[in-house]
């Protein structure tokens, strides 16, 4: 089923929930995004990285979720079927189980992975940044397969800052989890 043009206004989550599956799209303050099939790169990426931190995480209150995973984040005091931002984030970490229900994380996650690609490059690093940062996600990863880097924004005072950039030799530590950090040469490994 095709989704259909919207006569006047923003789409919402409500729109997005009549939809079929046959199509994957986002809703980014009430634009719709066509979204595209992972690569076999992008896909061993977001495994190897979805298992280190799944291994982390067994007995731990936090959850690790990967893509297709719907993430509404609201503005204000938005219902969650009239919230106009609906993603799906390659990764995304909840630690409140309050923000999770049968139709996926309604609320910010507190930590969001995104993988680039040539569709996705200029959304990932512009409308998914702006919600990410308007809606507190406290830790915005920015991976690049074919390149090999990470970028690591942090959330401090309601803003982003650069905490660092990390090439495939390096180990990145996760900010929200003191005590863990996650092997690149491992991560990139995967895809030669």
């Amino acid at each position: 089923m095709a989704i259909p043009k919207k006569q006047e206004g923003e789409y919402t989550y409500g729109d997005y929930l009549t939809w079929g599956d046959d199509e994957r799209c986002e809703i980014i303050d009430g634009k719709i995004y066509m979204m595209a099939a992972p690569t076999t790169d992008h896909q061993l990426i977001l495994m190897e990285l979805s298992r280190q931190f799944a291994n982390y995480l067994v007995g731990k209150p936090c959850k690790v979720f990967v893509a297709p995973f719907d993430v509404r984040i609201p503005k204000g005091n938005e219902s969650d079927i009239y919230t106009k931002n609906v993603v799906q984030p390659d990764m995304s970490i909840i630690c409140d189980s309050n923000k999770l229900n049968k139709g996926g994380c309604f609320g910010s996650p507190d930590f969001v992975l995104e993988i680039l690609s040539e569709s996705t490059s200029i959304k990932d690093r512009r409308e998914k940044f702006r919600l990410y940062e308007k809606g507190g996600v406290r830790e915005y990863w920015i991976l690049h397969p074919a390149e090999k880097w990470v970028t690591v924004y942090l959330l401090e005072n309601g803003k982003y800052i650069v905490s660092d950039t990390y090439n495939t030799e390096e180990k990145i530590k996760v900010h929200i989890f003191p005590d863990f950090e996650i092997d690149l040469l491992t991560v990139f490994g995967t895809i030669g």
